[in-house]
């Protein structure tokens, strides 16, 4: 039968093709579709609601702001809800963490504040190149899909891409190559044919990219580089920070300071668009209104963020669970593993963003397909879809996490049976 959907919505609709149902309400770590059924929910807005769906706390503090009729826009001017989310990220995030950052929001995508950053490093700096990795995911806008590896979003631009230097991520040539070292020689290099660059942008773990999880070392190396050439280092947090990985940015256990980090996602804590930059204060050389629009400042998702900050960060105790459970999600993830013959899967990710790699590409997409049958929301990640990643929600009930891990296992064992690729009995 032909639906609305077919009729009006155009064909780069994407995630509606691996769940074709109409879902109709969501709460916690559950979706249900127009039926009331229920699936666990794996995919959360692919990283957006690490609280969850319709977060009880933050949608208590929306609906008495609406309530109160407070502002729902208003472009970049002051208003009650930005000054309480400015105090309360500066209260839960900056000063605990001594960090000093000046924030910048911008319009309500990633991708927006991808553009900002790099845009804002190359005012500083005066130069233009700006060095990305392989399998990197920054956005689709032109900026940041200039920065983006992957060639199915790259090649829908319809222009060329410029303004980047590629340089391998941590692990892409092996364990026993460091892709640092040829950054720097590089640098050093009159002929190398790299133009000096205003910033190096990086991920801590690429979710998009396959789960792939840069060292503290490799990332050390990385920001020494930088600053000996003075170079910027911008950290895209998008998906990997607001508590992803088990500390509220991704690099706060990996010894580095970055100049200036791109929050979006799960900022809101509500699944609301909302962006933000932090830059470094001597970075922070714009000239009032060069980088706008419309919509810099969402004053609902600034309610629910402060609620989230508020609730969530103001002790160690959420970190401390989404530690503990990241830890049975990969005792749970290395069990799964165990049921292919030797070399056939492997765990990949870091906190509450790892997943499962097969060699075997072709077995994911049967994998996800037959976990959304049996009730599971799950997604793959990689350049060839070979990653099946877990994002649910940092909140989730450790009945609901095993709940679906339990769908995924069972799921694995059927597919890997039917290719003939279960591990040997004992």
């Amino acid at each position: 039968m032909t639906t609305i959907f077919d009729q009006l919505e155009s064909n780069v609709q994407s995630y509606a093709r691996s769940f074709p149902v109409v879902f109709d309400r969501a709460e916690g770590a559950a979706i249900f579709d127009g039926t009331g059924r229920r699936y666990i929910d794996f995919l959360a807005g692919a990283g957006t609601l690490n609280y969850g769906h319709n977060n009880p706390h933050c949608k208590a503090a929306l609906l008495d702001y609406i309530d109160a009729d407070g502002i729902a826009h208003g472009l970049d001017m002051h208003t009650r809800a930005k000054a309480e989310f400015l105090q309360s990220f500066k209260c839960h995030i900056l000063q605990p963490r001594k960090m000093d950052y000046r924030l910048q929001f911008t319009g309500p995508t990633g991708t927006n504040a991808v553009e900002a950053a790099m845009k804002v490093a190359r005012k500083v700096t005066g130069r233009h190149n700006i060095v990305a990795f392989t399998n990197g995911f920054h956005g689709v806008t032109l900026g940041a899909a200039a920065a983006t590896g992957n060639q199915h979003h790259r090649g829908g631009c319809g222009i060329g891409l410029g303004g980047i230097t590629r340089i391998p991520y941590d692990g892409y040539l092996g364990s026993d190559l460091d892709s640092t070292q040829l950054l720097q020689k590089m640098l050093l290099d009159n002929s190398s044919g790299m133009d000096a660059p205003a910033a190096v942008i990086v991920e801590t773990v690429q979710g998009e990219g396959g789960l792939n999880v840069a060292s503290a070392q490799w990332l050390q190396a990385l920001q020494a580089i930088c600053r000996e050439h003075g170079i910027l280092l911008i950290v895209d947090d998008i998906q990997a920070g607001c508590g992803r990985t088990g500390s509220f940015f991704s690099f706060e256990p990996l010894g580095i300071q970055p100049d200036i980090v791109t929050l979006s996602k799960s900022l809101s804590g509500m699944g609301l668009p909302f962006a933000l930059v932090l830059i470094k204060p001597e970075y922070d050389q714009w000239q009032p209104g060069e980088h706008n629009g419309t919509f810099r400042g969402n004053n609902h998702a600034f309610i629910t963020a402060k609620t989230a900050l508020d609730t969530y960060w103001s002790s160690p105790r959420f970190a401390q669970d989404v530690q503990r459970k990241a830890a049975l999600l990969h005792e749970r993830l290395t069990a799964i593993t165990e049921l292919a013959a030797p070399g056939q899967i492997h765990t990949k990710g870091r906190g509450m963003m790892q997943g499962i790699s097969f060699t075997q590409t072709q077995l994911t997409d049967a994998i996800t397909t037959r976990c959304f049958e049996s009730g599971l929301i799950i997604e793959t990640s990689g350049p060839d879809s070979e990653v099946i990643k877990c994002l649910c929600p940092l909140t989730i009930s450790d009945a609901d996490l095993h709940a679906g891990l339990d769908i995924l296992s069972a799921c694995t064992a059927e597919v890997l049976s039917e290719a003939n690729l279960l591990a040997a009995a004992a």
